[in-house]
């Protein structure tokens, strides 16, 4: 069985990796350890390299057509890793799921109706909707005394109208990292079924489930849920590809199908380009193994933080995540205010990690950081973050 070297420290300047390249534009200084944008810095595996080449050999990039067995190749892997018996029908090539969500909502929503989201959540969340002209509705995730989250349902009925017509679930939760248990989406399910919300179910961070967890599809946790629900996925967070853009939606609802499909189909955005294919299948036949690998490497980062934080710095307190690279830094007990704490990282420590306060209410005082790099890159991270906290 082949060994993947994920110690192995990789050099992404100056190619135009956002990580790297963007450092100067967004923070004002170019020389600080990247543990922001939510890619990893792990070389792309092998056999999705080697099937790119392949396919590079030829020498002609015409107009392409989806491979017969493209469909076949993704819905096995969902049944295998999420036991989610879905239909090839049921399936569409989207642009990205940021886009995917962008589309969903002029596709599906009118102008005058709204868009719930679960704060502290992903950013893009709460702007691309109010971007395409809807009002966003927060229903904030309330806090436990372990430093999760869970859904608070008397604040969704609080906040929701009639006018309420989507609700944002991100599932695994970004930048919490939390696996939803089954009961928490049969109820969300339930609700939202009720009240005639669509359910845009962001599943891209599906397949890194953490320490045991198991991540469960929300379409497939009752049949209210595949009535009211569109899934997205990608291979491009697991594998390292978020630059090849092969991301997908899944629609069980013959009904909310035909309007979603419609309009992406009158659009002509449902057609992949030549390198998603091969990418997709290559990551979804070959990949089980990297990413049993990966997932180990990152959970010993994961466990590297959290120890050395409790060691060091007890002012930082990082939330262990069930799914994902990203960690939850609680960063409150340090007893500053938002401009002292973006100070501490960027100017003291010499790091770039994403401002808690951009994930929307209940952000505030928090940092999220990505631990899908080389482990002596967070070693240094960590010994910066140390000096800078005792200065």
């Amino acid at each position: 069985m082949e060994r993947y070297d994920f110690d192995k420290v990789i050099d992404r300047r100056g190619s135009g990796a956002v990580k790297t390249d963007a450092l100067g534009k967004v923070y004002g200084k170019d020389d600080l350890i990247p543990l922001w944008v939510a890619d990893m810095d792990f070389e792309t595996p092998d056999f999705i390299v080697n099937a790119l080449k392949e396919r590079l050999e030829h020498p002609v990039f015409g107009y392409t057509v989806i491979p017969e067995d493209y469909w076949q190749t993704v819905q096995k892997w969902i049944a295998d890793r999420h036991g989610w018996e879905t239909r090839c029908e049921w399936m569409t090539f989207i642009p990205g799921i940021v886009k995917g969500i962008g589309m969903a909502i002029n596709a599906l929503l009118e102008k005058d109706e709204k868009v719930i989201i679960q704060p502290p959540v992903y950013h893009p969340f709460r702007l691309i909707p109010q971007k395409n002209g809807r009002e966003v509705v927060f229903n904030p995730l309330k806090a436990l005394p372990d430093g999760s989250y869970e859904m608070d349902f008397e604040n969704l009925e609080a906040v929701c109208d009639e006018k309420c017509r989507m609700l944002i679930l991100s599932n695994p939760h970004n930048p919490a990292g939390i696996v939803w248990p089954r009961e928490t989406l049969e109820r969300l399910a339930e609700f939202c079924h009720s009240h005639g919300i669509i359910v845009i179910s962001d599943e891209i961070h599906c397949d890194m489930a953490l320490f045991g967890n198991k991540h469960i599809p929300f379409a497939n946790v009752s049949e209210k849920a595949a009535q009211c629900s569109i899934t997205f996925g990608a291979p491009s967070k697991t594998f390292n590809i978020a630059g090849i853009v092969s991301s997908y939606a899944v629609v069980p609802d013959e009904e909310l199908r035909k309007r979603f499909f419609g309009w992406i189909e009158a659009c002509e955005l449902g057609s992949a380009h030549i390198f998603a294919h091969v990418a997709t299948i290559a990551a979804f036949r070959k990949g089980d193994e990297w990413r049993r690998q990966m997932i180990e490497y990152i959970e010993g980062n994961i466990e590297f933080v959290i120890s050395y934080c409790k060691e060091n710095i007890p002012q930082i307190r990082p939330m262990r995540p069930q799914a994902s690279f990203l960690v939850w830094l609680d960063c409150r007990d340090l007893g500053l205010d938002h401009d002292q704490l973006i100070n501490l990282f960027i100017n003291k420590a010499g790091l770039a990690l994403n401002d808690g306060e951009m994930f929307n209410p209940g952000g505030q005082g928090f940092m999220r950081m990505n631990v899908g790099c080389s482990r002596k890159i967070l070693e240094a991270a960590l010994e910066n973050l140390k000096t800078a906290v005792a200065r």
